[in-house]
């Protein structure tokens, strides 16, 4: 441990959570069951009010059940449906719509997932601690003091963060504490009607997420504490409170990656999450002049009035910081997601609308990637390691090739990033970046900033811009361009049944362009589990990847075009080119209900997995 003992019983900083009883009226009300309603089911919703600590909740279920046993057929069906089953634990751990009932996010599902974890960790080892994170969301900070009081009443010895703060600054605390596991309530950048409930391990783990086995084995535990009810769980106010300092250090390190002072203008969002006090307090530390901040999105605000989607890959995310940008005349826009554990970074473009567009986080993370690459081959470092999701750019493994460092490819997560050997740098496409693994084991939107302020200044010290970085990119590594298509369905069935109709009919081409090999991981496929994933392999070296999203109702397909023809700028044009014709291809394929035309024999089934780079066929 540093500094204080964060988990010294009586040092907590917020009161104790409400667990004031339920009342006795609505708990033990006999209510006759129509045929709307079957009497275990109402028995079930009944149990649940009864050891709800919660007065929202709990009404908000009576309303249902009176409404349901009423006779109203919508009422009954959501009755049935948040019975249904429980919202599954695993390696994002819990994430849902908040609401009454085990298909919800709410104190009780918290309690048992707490419980759940409590007992994983005491079997796991003597003298447990955990050390638990919020962000600004609804119920954030409610279910983080649940979570403290029924960790130490089982005997974890529990520390909540001072304060709500960036998801980066929870998983650096469990490594800086030594504590042995970690938990951050927030749901990231999912809307605003949910919360979620990440658990990190450290010890062996290092402070990174859980995975298999772990996740089973917490759910299981879960499911036995689920058997009974959550009044009985023994609960404790002498949880205690990670000190201040655990922030600052936080702080101090993150600024310390910076090569340089910068006078940058940049243009900074929180997004209405977590991240600002934290960034501007790096910032300054670092020596960067003080952003122009979107102050409409600056502060948290669980209900995210400016945006229709808290996610900065979402169209329109970002329209306040480019209007502000334009407004001020910046140079750089910096977005982080509203547990500011991702990065956005926008950037003036005449061809784009408004003048300004976002980076992908493919480009983002090549750019850093190569500068990361740049960095170990000048300090003549023979080792490092860098590392993204099977889902992104194949120009990562293109730039590790080039200076002899190792390459890995992981699943999607960092999770599964961060528990690579010798990792220098890594990255997934949906704005995550790992810069400096030997701080934090989880992607880091505020240290990414750092890196991006850092890059940008360079440019501009060495009398160059962005646009020609990437030019210069696309001559040393071939011209590169990426994009997704995510479509939002009503449910798994949606995605099941898409999925199923793209393996019975495999496409021979998509956009006119033949696909050569397609990679089934249902079953597994090389070194990795089976999983819902699809991988394309097409002429040219082009790729596509569909697989369902692991935190959001949505299939997700991953386009990816390379070229090794000509200049920089011609190697840009002639991927971009195709690329256009995948995402027609893709569209038409996913929306007209059936498989490109089929001409000739079928594709072979894992037939293609090469090393990677510009064939972008990295293998696994």
């Amino acid at each position: 441990m540093v500094d204080d003992d964060p988990f010294e019983p009586g040092s907590a900083g917020p009161g104790p959570a409400d667990t004031e009883g339920v009342d006795p009226e609505l708990a033990d009300r006999e209510l006759a069951e129509p045929e709307l309603v079957k009497p275990e089911l109402a028995d079930r919703a009944r149990a649940w009010i009864a050891q709800d600590p919660d007065p929202v909740t709990r009404a908000e279920l009576g309303a249902l059940i009176e409404a349901a046993v009423a006779g109203d057929a919508p009422s009954a069906a959501e009755l049935a449906e948040r019975f249904s089953g429980r919202l599954e634990f695993g390696t994002a751990g819990l994430r849902g719509a908040l609401g009454a009932g085990p298909m919800r996010m709410n104190r009780v599902l918290v309690a048992q997932a707490a419980a759940g974890l409590a007992a994983y960790l005491l079997a796991r080892g003597r003298h447990p601690s955990v050390v638990i994170g919020y962000d600004g969301r609804h119920n954030s900070g409610i279910f983080a003091r649940d979570t403290a009081e029924l960790m130490q009443g089982a005997g974890v010895q529990a520390a909540l963060l001072p304060r709500a703060l960036p998801t980066p600054v929870l998983a650096f605390a469990v490594r800086h504490l030594g504590a042995s596991a970690g938990v951050m309530v927030t749901a990231s950048h999912n809307p605003a009607r949910d919360n979620g409930y990440k658990v990190y391990l450290g010890g062996a783990d290092a402070g990174s997420q859980i995975v298999p086995p772990a996740d089973g084995e917490i759910a299981a535990e879960i499911e036995r504490v689920a058997r009974g009810s959550i009044l009985a769980l023994p609960r404790s106010t002498d949880y205690g409170s990670a000190p201040e300092s655990v922030v600052d250090e936080y702080v101090r390190r993150t600024a310390s990656i910076a090569t340089a002072p910068s006078t940058l203008k940049a243009v900074y969002t929180a997004m209405h999450g977590v991240g600002w006090e934290t960034a501007s307090a790096v910032f300054a530390a670092a020596g960067f002049a003080a952003p122009v901040t979107v102050d409409a999105q600056l502060h948290p605000d669980p209900d995210f009035p400016t945006v229709a989607f808290p996610n900065p890959e979402e169209p329109g995310a970002l329209d306040l910081a480019f209007e502000t940008a334009r407004a001020s005349g910046a140079d750089v826009v910096i977005a982080n997601d509203p547990d500011a554990d991702r990065l956005a970074v926008g950037v003036p473009d005449a061809s784009a609308p408004g003048g300004w567009r976002r980076l992908s986080g493919n480009e983002v993370g090549w750019l850093l990637g190569w500068r990361a690459a740049r960095r170990l081959d000048a300090a003549a470092a023979d080792t490092g390691t860098l590392a993204c999701s099977l889902v992104s750019s194949p120009a990562l493994a293109a730039v590790a090739r080039h200076y002899r460092l190792d390459f890995v490819e992981t699943l999607t997560g960092f999770k599964w990033i961060s528990r690579v050997g010798g990792l220098a740098f890594g990255y997934e496409e949906a704005l995550g970046y790992l810069v400096d693994p030997e701080k934090v084991r989880d992607k880091d939107g505020i240290s990414a900033a750092v890196e991006v302020i850092g890059l940008f200044t360079e440019l501009a010290a060495a009398g160059t811009t962005l646009a020609q970085h990437l030019i210069d990119f696309a001559e040393a590594f071939g011209g590169y361009a990426s994009s997704q298509i995510s479509i939002r369905v009503a449910g798994p069935g949606q995605i099941a049944r898409t999925m199923a109709r793209l393996r019975a009919e495999l496409p021979s081409q998509i956009g006119g362009i033949r696909v050569e090999s397609i990679d089934d991981f249902a079953e597994g496929f090389e070194t990795f589990p089976p999983s819902e994933l699809l991988r394309l392999h097409l002429e040219g070296g082009a790729r596509v990847i569909v697989r369902p999203s692991g935190t959001e109702p949505k299939l997700k397909c991953y386009l990816d075009a390379v070229s090794e023809d000509g200049s920089g700028a011609e190697r840009l044009a002639a991927a971009g080119a195709a690329l256009a014709k995948l995402d027609a291809g893709m569209r038409a394929l996913l929306e007209d209900g059936g498989p490109a035309p089929r001409s000739g024999s079928a594709p072979s089934s894992g037939g293609v997995s090469g090393s990677g780079g510009a064939s972008g066929k990295e293998g696994a």
